[in-house]
């Protein structure tokens, strides 16, 4: 939820490497969003869209429909992941309806100071497999006070391997 925070380092070395292999790429933050939660009501079936208005979860919600490859990362707030995602998570249950989502791929981040990190990296998961994405790999790194996360040097090599699968599925021929 930190705009430079431990989970934003791990995302943005997967996408500055992607980045440096010509293909183009878009960070967001949910870190100042309002993303208010599903409220079930069940609206989004016939309308095909979340109708919760005015925040900002649809500009997010048009960028995803939009990439190529997805590359989600959340921190984790009491082993699992923090709720701001988790509300964006649940509204993409408007989504689901038509696999508005579907056929993309995917990398799921998270990032712990102690233990958790595997669990909320199941939430991911579970959120990617829901919409069909195809999933490209994981990072789950272990950091606390800023910049902790680069001192963990196995979440550092997974974040540089996992942007080269990326980028091998953005450019196959390279």
């Amino acid at each position: 939820m930190r705009k430079t925070g431990n989970t934003a380092l791990l995302v943005t070395t997967i996408l500055n490497r992607v980045r440096e292999a010509g293909i183009e790429t878009e960070y967001l933050s949910l870190a100042g969003m309002d993303i208010r939660p599903c409220t079930g009501c069940e609206a989004c079936k016939e309308a095909k869209w979340c109708v919760t208005e005015d925040d900002d979860w649809a500009g997010v919600a048009e960028k995803m429909i939009d990439c190529e490859v997805l590359v989600l990362g959340a921190p984790t707030y009491y082993y699992d992941i923090n709720g701001q995602t988790k509300n964006l998570i649940d509204r993409t249950y408007s989504l689901y309806h038509d696999r508005r989502l579907a056929g993309r791929k995917a990398v799921g981040v998270a990032v712990c100071a102690d233990r958790g990190g595997e669990r909320a990296l199941e939430t991911i998961e579970g959120f990617l497999n829901s919409h069909e994405f195809s999933y490209l790999g994981y990072v789950c790194g272990k950091g606390y006070a800023p910049g902790d996360v680069r001192k963990d040097e196995r979440a550092m090599k997974q974040a540089r391997q996992v942007a080269g699968k990326i980028i091998s599925y953005l450019q196959p021929d390279d």
